[in-house]
């Protein structure tokens, strides 16, 4: 009987030891957005090959959205707003490990790494993405409260027509920019005028691309990986 005891024993032991907790432990300060905001519509671009380096990126390792847990609260007050018009958010990307950026840089340097020129930078030497600010070594993502998304039509499930795509590179991104229709400026309007009423300030060359003001980690760029 004590042998056939001590063998359960070694068995309970080892199917523990063989056990993965099937969500990360992410650090303080941060949460899975999802289970704040489960309607949120989430395309993490840089899991997938669908973004401006063909690839999936350094760190992504699943479309789960990570963000800082002050910018979240600010995040479902967004959504909640625009639930009332009948619109809801779609995210492309929140937090970024510093590793997704080193690879962003070291894919920067390669200049026969065009494949994906045509769709995101047609009118942009790709030699010229960090004089003109499109990359930089340290990326606001890195610190947990800056996002890039858009606006859905709740009935279709269809973005907006903001005008041009997410993620591309040129004056077409700009905020500024006004070589648009009354209908794509208008809704380049709503997204800003929603995310600023929430204190998220726009970056001015991409459209979709937003930091909560007075965000908790103003100096630290984090490296945990996206699971």
């Amino acid at each position: 009987m004590r042998k056939n005891q001590g063998l359960l024993l070694v068995l309970i032991v080892l199917s523990f030891a063989f056990v993965k907790s099937p969500i990360a432990q992410l650090p303080e300060g941060f949460v899975y957005v999802k289970d704040h905001i489960p309607d949120l519509e989430v395309e993490l671009r840089y899991f997938t090959t669908n973004n401006f380096v063909g690839k999936p990126i350094e760190g992504y390792k699943s479309n789960k959205l990570i963000f800082s847990t002050e910018a979240t609260k600010a995040l479902k007050k967004v959504q909640e707003d625009l639930r009332n018009q009948n619109l809801c958010l779609k995210v492309y990307d929140a937090y970024r490990p510093q590793r997704a950026v080193d690879h962003f840089v070291a894919w920067s340097k390669d200049l026969s790494d065009t494949i994906q020129k045509r769709e995101f930078y047609p009118e942009v030497d790709k030699q010229f993405l960090f004089r003109d600010g499109y990359i930089a070594s340290k990326s606001g993502h890195s610190r947990g409260s800056t996002i890039d998304l858009t606006i859905l039509d709740a009935n279709t499930g269809e973005p907006l027509d903001m005008g041009g795509p997410y993620d591309f590179f040129g004056e077409q991104s700009w905020l500024d920019y006004t070589d648009l229709t009354e209908a794509q400026l208008q809704n380049r309007q709503i997204l800003q005028d929603v995310m600023l009423k929430h204190n998220f300030r726009n970056y001015p060359k991409e459209w979709w691309h937003f930091t909560l003001r007075w965000e908790p980690f103003p100096d630290t760029y984090f490296d945990f990986v996206v699971e």
